[in-house]
């Protein structure tokens, strides 16, 4: 952990044993557990849902849960999220977190599992979508979100979009697709 690491982990929230115990299994049980949102990630997605106020939230990409359920923390009373994992073999931890988690999200997290360019276009609109799967489809889903799943307020945060000071959006997105695309 670097020196900015440390001093954000020193003035926020300590992580609660419930994500302690999903970082844990992750790490115990996954192939790749560094896709982990984490406690720093998941403490800042939950403040921008505080901030934002959405109703509805879509994820593109679930992993274990982790960042699902620290957006499910910040939502308002009647807010849900639509979380979508292409890895059924993922299904089962991040399921078992969510039931765990129940108490404190009142039933807030709905669990896809398959494609997001499939499932995503008949879940409706939404107010915020994190884009965090996989990372050759990113042009793809950001895309389809314009098209057809965002309204003018809507918020689109999208991860390692600087990751290793890669660029993963380049000009291959269209600005065709919506009125509202912003093209990078």
């Amino acid at each position: 952990m670097d020196d900015l690491e440390r001093y954000i982990a020193d003035h926020i929230p300590p992580e609660d044993s419930l994500l302690t115990a999903l970082d844990r299994e992750t790490h115990l049980r996954v192939i790749q557990p560094r896709m982990i949102s984490g406690h720093l990630q998941g403490q800042l997605l939950k403040m921008l849902v505080q901030m934002i106020s959405p109703q509805r939230i879509l994820e593109i990409g679930t992993f274990t849960g982790y960042s699902a359920i620290c957006m499910a923390r910040g939502l308002q009373a009647g807010g849900e999220i639509h979380t979508i994992e292409i890895d059924d073999e993922l299904e089962e931890i991040a399921a078992k977190y969510f039931r765990e988690a129940e108490q404190n999200i009142q039933g807030r997290i709905i669990q896809h599992i398959g494609s997001a360019l499939n499932l995503a276009p008949g879940l409706g609109i939404f107010d915020l979508i994190f884009i965090d799967g996989d990372k050759r489809e990113y042009p793809q889903y950001y895309e389809m979100a314009m098209r057809s799943l965002v309204h003018s307020g809507s918020y689109l945060l999208v991860d390692n979009i600087l990751w290793y000071g890669n660029r993963l959006l380049r000009a291959t997105v269209s600005p065709k697709a919506s009125n509202n695309s912003t093209a990078w």
